[in-house]
């Protein structure tokens, strides 16, 4: 039963680092240039920035889940498959996450890694 909780908690990481993930890349894009904005303006110009972007706050809470996650993670798993599967699967679904929500362009390099990191993790679960 323990190891269900452990790859519950893996999803959860998964899902919630994903989402905190695009939601703070797309804060900051919407920010702008911070090098920019802090040589014109200065840091707290770039905070008030990034803070006052709904999303931006958005993307901290679900990190914050994210993290809270991998210690109900760890209190149900070996630390040997937790973290290195939650953490490569998480690579893989910011590829697929990238693409669609963002738009951006991903490489058929990052696919073929994205497709050798999904294996790796199949093989340390069996």
């Amino acid at each position: 039963m323990r190891e269900i909780y452990a790859w519950a908690a893996i999803a959860l990481i998964i899902l919630a680092s994903t989402t905190g993930d695009i939601l703070l890349a797309y804060s900051m894009k919407r920010v702008g240039d911070v090098g920019e904005l802090w040589k014109r303006s200065g840091m707290l110009a770039v905070i008030g920035r990034a803070l006052s972007t709904p999303t931006f706050a958005l993307g901290v809470m679900a990190m914050g889940v994210a993290f809270y996650s991998l210690l109900f993670g760890l209190s149900w798993g070996n630390l040997s498959l937790v973290v290195p599967a939650s953490a490569s699967l998480t690579f893989v679904a910011n590829a697929i996450a990238a693409r669609i929500f963002l738009h951006e362009r991903v490489g058929r390099r990052r696919w073929i890694a994205a497709l050798l990191v999904a294996g790796g993790v199949v093989l340390m679960a069996v």
